[in-house]
């Protein structure tokens, strides 16, 4: 750990690892709050790709602060033998596990609620032409006020293409990998009765139209937050 970092924080318990490091609470006497440390040993980091993205992450993150959707960046500390970055401290339960925890999913007003808080994430990094390339119910947090943030920009880059899911499952459905891969590339969106009975057709519109295959139809993050499902709150209407 640099002196820098000692100087201004007080490392606390690990609350994360991963691959290439590990995430800590952190306390900043200056600021009286606490943040979360998120701390990568470069020695581990052999493969030429996995330095560049650990470059751009810092970066890309710099850039895209502050969004109330977007875990926000502090302060970035690089050494020869480590790469440190202070972020907001966000709570410990991600989306995936609400998601778990909620034995069925969400009513179409809450997700109507976490989608709107995600797309303007996405949205405003698509303004600076940035592409997560990683969005997944694991890499979206919630802050104290139970505000989405959206995290982890380890695969993030300047233009790209993110894919996204709903429902619990991939839009584009196969026996195999092979069959999986196949349906992307026909643009072939199903909707099994068996999973999507409960799903309102203002819902699969507005899915259809986020996974369309057609770039100049798809619509953009901006676009889909001017849906009827969005304008609606989640709530049921008529798609005549």
């Amino acid at each position: 750990m640099c002196d820098n970092l000692k100087n201004n924080y007080h490392l606390c318990e690990e609350v994360g690892r991963g691959r290439f490091g590990t995430i800590s609470r952190c306390f900043s006497p200056i600021k009286n709050d606490f943040f979360a440390c998120k701390t990568i040993d470069k020695n581990l980091l052999t493969d030429p790709t996995d330095r560049e993205c650990l470059q751009n992450e810092a970066k890309i993150m710099t850039i895209l602060s502050p969004h109330p959707n977007i875990v926000q960046i502090h302060d970035v500390y690089d050494t020869d033998e480590s790469l440190t970055m202070v972020m907001e401290l966000c709570e410990h339960y991600t989306l995936y596990d609400r998601i778990i925890k909620s034995n069925g999913g969400f009513c179409e007003g809450k997700s109507a609620s976490i989608m709107k808080q995600l797309l303007n994430a996405i949205a405003h990094c698509h303004r600076f032409n940035i592409v997560h390339r990683d969005i997944k119910p694991d890499n979206i947090l919630f802050d104290s006020r139970n505000r989405v943030k959206l995290a982890d920009f380890g695969s993030a880059d300047w233009l790209g293409e993110e894919r996204t899911m709903s429902a619990g499952i991939p839009p584009f459905y196969g026996e195999t990998v092979e069959e999986t891969f196949e349906a992307v590339i026909r643009g072939n969106l199903r909707f099994p009765p068996r999973i999507f009975r409960t799903v309102s057709p203002a819902a699969k519109d507005l899915l259809r139209k986020m996974i369309c295959r057609d770039v100049s139809r798809r619509f953009s993050a901006e676009q889909a937050l001017r849906h009827p499902w969005f304008v609606s709150g989640g709530d049921t209407i008529s798609m005549d």
